[in-house]
């Protein structure tokens, strides 16, 4: 198993890292326990040795269950990360109540990594207030972590002030080829690189997305490399970069974990030519966009209530991956009714406001029909 020092840290954790978040489950939404422990007694077996797990993940069972699997093993043979839900945190206090609470579940005395879970700007300015980093390095003189992060989702602006606050051991962003631009992104990525902060890398594969493809985005990937898997593209694009140390992948059959497993226990970072394979591949996907929106929102909001930057990234994913199940969640629930392009008056505001002078009426229009009677 290929395994990346963490300089800071003095630490050498396996390069592919367990994500916990998708187990497979039974019909009744449960993990399917026997299968995902066969799973991560597997990947143990190989030499994975990094378990990233959450509060909130399976509805609050992933801790108790991956902690229960894990006790099976020497304390020392595997680096534990969980991270603290700090939406939920009402005070200092509070928090301090939830870690407790979660070695408990994990039935540890303490975790290796971790992370102060998903900060925004919103986030962050909670996190300052309540002097959240000052409580879990206090835990950290405890004992009862080792090393502390972050994970991240919002704009490079927000990624850099929130590195630059504290010196962190570690942080965590979500990266991909298709994706560099978006989020931390390429320049997280530089900024944490010059910092000497080692990187564990979230959806790599982009939540399934970059797994499968239409016919001939496949047989780009296959006319290369005709024996390896799709997805096994993008993680080894996310673990070229050298200040990658863990990425981690959310397996949810036994087959991901043995095509993750066949992949980082003979890896190889990407060649030249399969570098300009994955950009003809994203030069030929990001070719399928319907239109310029960069999501400014300069054009809200609508005053019909329609999320406009909203429909339009649905809209032009679906055109990018077509396959409709990759965003039937989002058109379908997230978006909501109301704020749907089917409550478009017409009103011509935002096509006044957009810099990208995209005809936004028009395609409000396209976006509905084609979202609702979709053909791929």
């Amino acid at each position: 198993m290929e395994r990346r020092k963490m300089v800071k840290l003095g630490i050498e954790p396996s390069l592919l890292g367990f994500g916990c978040m998708r187990f497979p489950t039974l019909e009744d939404g449960k993990i399917d326990e026997v299968t995902a422990e066969k799973m991560l007694d597997e990947a143990m077996a190989q030499g994975v040795t990094y378990y990233d797990t959450a509060f909130p993940y399976h509805g609050g069972d992933s801790e108790p269950f991956v902690g229960r699997v894990l006790n099976k093993y020497d304390r020392s043979s595997y680096f534990l990360a969980t991270k603290l839900p700090i939406w939920l945190v009402e005070s200092p206090e509070h928090a301090r109540q939830i870690f407790d609470d979660q070695l408990k579940r994990l039935d540890k005395d303490y975790v290796d990594f971790y992370l102060i879970h998903a900060l925004d700007k919103e986030r962050f300015e909670k996190v300052k207030e309540m002097k959240i980093v000052e409580m879990c390095e206090e835990l950290r003189k405890e004992g009862k972590i080792r090393y502390l992060g972050f994970s991240f989702h919002d704009d490079y602006e927000v990624f850099e002030e929130i590195i630059n606050y504290h010196d962190w051991d570690f942080c965590q962003i979500q990266y991909n080829y298709m994706d560099t631009d978006v989020q931390a992104g390429d320049r997280g990525y530089r900024l944490a690189e010059e910092k000497g902060i080692p990187m564990v890398i979230m959806e790599p594969v982009r939540g399934g997305l970059l797994a499968g493809f239409s016919d001939d985005i496949t047989e780009m990937f296959k006319k290369a490399a005709p024996d390896n898997s799709v997805a096994s593209w993008a993680v080894r694009w996310v673990a070229s970069h050298p200040n990658v140390k863990v990425v981690l992948s959310g397996m949810s059959t036994p087959e991901q974990v043995e095509d993750n497993l066949s992949t980082f226990n003979n890896f190889k970072p990407l060649s030249e030519e399969e570098e300009k394979t994955v950009e003809q591949v994203v030069k030929t996907l990001k070719g399928r966009v319907q239109n310029g929106c960069t999501g400014c929102r300069y054009c809200m909001p609508c005053p019909a209530g329609v999320n406009i930057p909203g429909s339009f990234r649905i809209w032009n994913d679906y055109h990018i991956y077509q396959n409709y199940k990759f965003v039937k969640n989002r058109w379908e629930n997230e978006l909501g009714e109301d704020a749907k392009p089917q409550n478009c008056a017409e009103c011509g505001a935002c096509e006044e406001q957009c810099p990208q002078k995209i005809s936004i009426r028009e395609h409000l229009k396209r976006v509905q029909q084609e979202l609702d009677h979709p053909i791929w």
